[in-house]
């Protein structure tokens, strides 16, 4: 059948939020190759701002309201009722008005609305045409404020959003007496206009854009991380005591030759491991490992201040040049910290391993521990290597039973066979004044893998002993990749003279035999970013569990209390099932967890964009004196507006927009990733590495803008090009303004 926008509009239409890919297929009766022109099609009209494609992974029309939204209260009326928008980012108050209906009243527990306030609505449509939001919860106040950079311009101040979803910028009636050029300001609109231009008014100066710490202010208000505490938190904090042995259910384990082994950068230590040969003559070459966590649930009880705050924040965020903690510095940074000869709480689990590193028992114990040293990782792989520093010198026997015990769970790990996807880590180092002075690759040394192995562990015993309890708490779930994203992968693979099926059954070890055929044709890194962009987003969940990228039935987060809200859950759903003293889960901690993780799941995502975000404008900053240098780089995305790109010097993503590739129309080819000149057959390919030109570095988004200097290879031209992006060299504005999408 021929398929049109048009048939795809209409039908859309009908039932917004309802239909995926899948339900719009059979709506309109596609089978076969036709899928294929669906998919392009949907691309399209998400790319032109027609559709728009969910979190849901549905599709409405653009200027359709959703099923279910999060909405602002903005106004009373005479008659006293609560009308609402659209909630936004960039401080546009503009959009159709909600009648909201809140049954709540007065001096309810959770509140009446009012103005200011943020609400999920699910929205209906009366007869009359007025959208209707009834509210299924309350949200709190919502942000009155946004984050924006001062610029003088002839015909006066204008406010330029540092958010990237940010459509136009604002005018000022009246700037601040001592405004400056570049100052990072807090304004709101006024949701007054001049001719077409949006008018704010600025509510404080916090900074300038030229300031090197501009990056990390700017991504973390972008993103709405709360920062730093209630004064009630703090001062909890500050009064907080290390328990006494017997105190709180803490037994006396400082006898135990723990040690910690963290990065040269650490500030907080948050667990000790030690491995002892088992003298058990039952587990002949088997192992006892013991992995010790700070005890954070000794001093955030379940509805404290702290506690409030902690679940609040969701998690740490961690930037180049700071830390925004879950826990203020007197905990995090102090009486959580397992610092060397120090008595500390803490959270154990004694594991028992066969030779062959197979996992056969484990107990959990609370305890008052003494850590015999702090290591760096590099340090430790010295030691393993048998270069001896003094740090290490005193506790060589530890770490020596420690490299054979992580020896034998190895063999375990191969034969379970996780996911491996080896691409290079970049780590943005900054200096005091916050201006970026290296960007490199960052190591990964057996001392890394041992930890990280001995954290697994750790992790699956937790889950494994609530389960087997019977005691719901929350845990760490990574679904099976889609059907979609893994058909995208197979019609891709062709092109690089690789296959994968689909029909057969998907786990992680298929993956990874792809992932070696890649290695032998010197394409891991291209084929690792499109493996990983199969995978699903692993979330917190009280209600699933498995982790399909580890190949584990059972995953929780034990080990990281001190800046994970859901380590914390753990510990105290431990506490309470095996009677390990005060400060276990309490029954209404137990009737929030799916709340509870769900709100992680979302301060989680929000710490990695803000991360990332971060790190695109340290960046931006640090090649913004490069602006005309060439730079060799790879592919790494390819869209009928242009092609994404890794330089391979610094890790820096950036866009190529079509019409730098030359004077000819270039047709998207979706299957294999490719953009194809429709005269010359001139193609630019997924996974290509090339030489690029810088021609634009914006560090108040981070974004990069560059022109091919490679040459197209060569190809036919396509058959059919109607699919066509922008004509190369001319005006295409679309494509500056788009990001890559990161899984």
């Amino acid at each position: 059948m021929t398929l049109s926008r048009d048939d795809i509009l209409e039908v859309v239409r009908e039932r917004p939020d309802h239909y995926d890919r899948k339900r719009l297929a059979k709506r309109l009766g596609i089978k076969g190759d036709d899928r294929r022109t669906l998919r392009g099609l949907l691309r399209d009209l998400v790319d032109d701002g027609a559709l728009v494609y969910t979190p849901e992974k549905t599709y409405r029309i653009a200027d359709a309201l959703p099923g279910v939204m999060v909405v602002h209260v903005t106004e009373v009326d005479d008659d006293g009722d609560l009308w609402a928008t659209p909630e936004r980012k960039d401080g546009d108050a503009v959009g159709p008005r909600i009648l909201i209906h809140d049954k709540s009243k007065p001096g309810s527990a959770d509140g009446a609305l009012g103005i200011g306030h943020r609400a999920l609505v699910r929205i209906k449509t009366r007869s009359d045409g007025t959208a209707t939001g009834h509210v299924l919860k309350r949200l709190g106040k919502g942000a009155s404020s946004y984050l924006g950079v001062l610029h003088e311009q002839e015909k006066g101040w204008r406010i330029q959003p540092v958010s990237k979803k940010a459509r136009h910028d604002y005018g000022l009636d009246r700037a601040p007496n001592d405004a400056k050029d570049g100052d990072l300001v807090m304004f709101r609109s006024t949701r007054r206009n001049r001719g077409q231009l949006r008018l704010a008014e600025v509510l404080d100066t916090i900074g300038s854009i030229h300031d090197e710490r501009a990056a990390s202010i700017i991504s973390l208000h972008e993103n709405e991380i709360p920062l730093g505490f209630p004064d009630a938190a703090i001062e909890q904090a500050k009064r907080a005591t290390m328990p006494k042995v017997g105190q709180m259910g803490h037994e006396d384990l400082t006898h135990l030759p723990l040690l910690t082994i963290d990065p040269v950068d650490a500030k907080d230590f948050d667990d000790a491991i030690l491995a002892t040969p088992d003298e058990n003559p039952k587990n002949p070459g088997g192992w006892v490992v013991w992995v010790g966590i700070a005890d954070v649930s000794a001093f955030v009880t379940p509805g404290s201040a702290l506690d409030k705050a902690a679940w609040e924040k969701g998690n740490s965020v961690y930037l180049p040049d700071r830390v925004e903690p879950m826990l203020p510095h007197e905990l995090s940074s102090d009486l959580c910290s397992l610092r060397p000869d120090e008595d500390r709480a803490s959270m154990l689990v004694r594991m028992t391993f066969d030779s062959s590193g197979h996992k056969t028992g484990h107990k959990f114990h609370r305890g008052i521990i003494r850590s015999r040293a702090r290591l760096t990782y590099r340090q430790a792989q010295d030691a393993f290597e048998g270069q001896n520093g003094p740090e290490s010198q005193y506790v060589l026997p530890e770490l020596s039973n420690l490299y054979s015990c992580y020896k034998a769970l190895r063999k375990a790990r191969a034969m379970r066979e996780p996911l491996e996807i080896d691409l290079p880590e970049r780590r943005v180092r900054v200096d005091e004044t916050g201006k970026v002075v290296e960007i490199s690759v960052r190591d990964r040394f057996d001392a890394h893998k041992l930890v990280e192995e001995f954290m697994v562990q750790a992790n699956v015993a937790a889950a494994e002993a609530l389960s087997n309890k019977g005691v719901r708490s929350i845990m760490r779930f990574h679904d099976v990749p889609e059907r979609q994203r893994l058909s995208d992968l197979s019609d891709f693979l062709p092109a690089l003279n690789l296959k994968f099926s689909v029909g057969e059954r998907i786990t992680p070890k298929r993956f990874n035999a792809l992932l070696r055929q890649a290695e032998q044709k010197d394409l891991s890194e291209t084929v690792g970013m499109a493996v990983l962009r199969t995978q699903a987003q692993a979330i917190y969940s009280a209600e699933k569990m498995g982790h399909f990228g580890l190949n584990l039935t059972h995953y929780g987060h034990f080990t990281s209390p001190i800046r994970r809200y859901a380590d914390l859950v753990v510990h105290r759903a431990l506490i309470k099932a095996f009677k390990l003293g005060d400060g276990g889960t309490t029954k209404e901690e137990e009737s929030r967890l799916t709340e509870t993780a769900e709100h992680i799941s979302v301060t989680e995502r929000r710490a990695m964009v803000a991360e990332r975000d971060a790190n695109d404008r340290y960046i931006a900053a640090y090649l913004e004196d490069r602006v005309g240098a060439t730079f060799k780089a790879r592919i790494n995305g390819v869209t009928k507006f242009g092609l994404f790109v890794t330089l391979a010097e610094t890790g820096a993503d950036g866009l190529i927009p079509v019409r730098s590739l030359g004077r000819e129309y270039f047709a998207l080819d979706e299957a294999t990733k490719r953009l194809v000149g429709v005269d010359s057959g001139s193609t630019y390919r997924f996974g290509r590495e090339v030489e690029v030109k810088l021609i634009e570095a914006t560090p108040v988004t981070g974004g990069l803008i560059f022109e091919m200097v490679s040459k197209g290879e060569p190809g036919k031209p396509p058959k059919h090009s109607h699919q066509r992006g922008n004509r190369s060299g001319a005006k295409g504005g679309r494509g500056a303004k788009h990001r890559r999408k990161r899984k």
